[in-house]
């Protein structure tokens, strides 16, 4: 790290996905606001960026927009902006991209409101990030989790880490230590030449992998993998 430390203001939360593994639960209840511990997963998250000294937050809408809205309009310690995606599902990076306006020209935090959920360790994971942030090297850092002590998640990894934190994907046979966690740290420059409409954050993952831009930070605590209405009883016990 060089100089001083470098403290995001702004963050994006996506919340505009269908939530097709919570059904029956997301039949009436979009997925960033079911509840686990008695608060909305994307309250968690609204919690997490607050502590970390983010003062203004975007949100995506598509799924159920209203309710998501009127939810998180709520909000009193942070500005919060909707982004709307009513009439096209622009997915991760379309979404981001179309929000990019509102989140400015610095690097910004972005949490994925269904997977960005955890036990802190000793030190709260976003300032894990804050720490090892570094633009000179970065174009993204991204949260990764050992799958092994993660709850609820039953995937085969993501990432391989090198000892310097930069990330290289699993082979498509593979199996890995690291999942992503749902939290990153992206530089705006990232999306420069993305493409218009609906795409992937992967797509620009992968971009950012073959010029040795992407990184990750390995979690402090335990990830709690919200994908099926049964992973919130198992969330819910290991946060008892």
């Amino acid at each position: 790290m060089t100089g001083e430390t470098f403290r995001p203001s702004k963050a994006m939360i996506l919340a505009a996905g269908l939530g097709k593994r919570m059904r029956p639960i997301t039949a009436t209840t979009p997925k960033p606001l079911i509840e686990v511990n008695g608060q909305a997963l994307i309250d968690h998250g609204f919690d997490r960026l607050a502590e970390a000294g983010v003062k203004s937050c975007v949100v995506n809408v598509h799924y159920l927009a209203d309710l998501v809205e009127v939810h998180v309009l709520r909000r009193r310690d942070m500005e919060i902006l909707v982004s709307d995606e009513r009439e096209e599902l622009l997915d991760t990076g379309g979404g981001i991209k179309r929000a990019l306006p509102l989140l400015g020209d610095e690097p910004f935090f972005q949490l994925n409101s269904d997977t960005a959920y955890w036990i802190e360790g000793v030190k709260p994971n976003l300032e894990h990030m804050i720490d090892a942030w570094d633009a000179s090297r970065m174009d993204a850092l991204l949260l990764v989790a050992e799958t092994v002590k993660a709850i609820g998640y039953g995937g085969r990894g993501d990432f391989q880490m090198a000892k310097d934190g930069a990330l290289s994907r699993r082979d498509e046979r593979g199996v890995t230590p690291f999942a992503y966690a749902g939290a990153a740290l992206l530089n705006p420059k990232l999306f420069d030449d993305a493409p218009e409409g609906p795409f992937s954050m992967n797509r620009l993952f992968d971009k950012a992998i073959e010029q040795g831009r992407l990184f990750g930070v390995q979690m402090e605590g335990v990830w709690l993998h919200i994908g099926t209405p049964e992973a919130i009883a198992d969330a819910e016990y290991a946060v008892r």
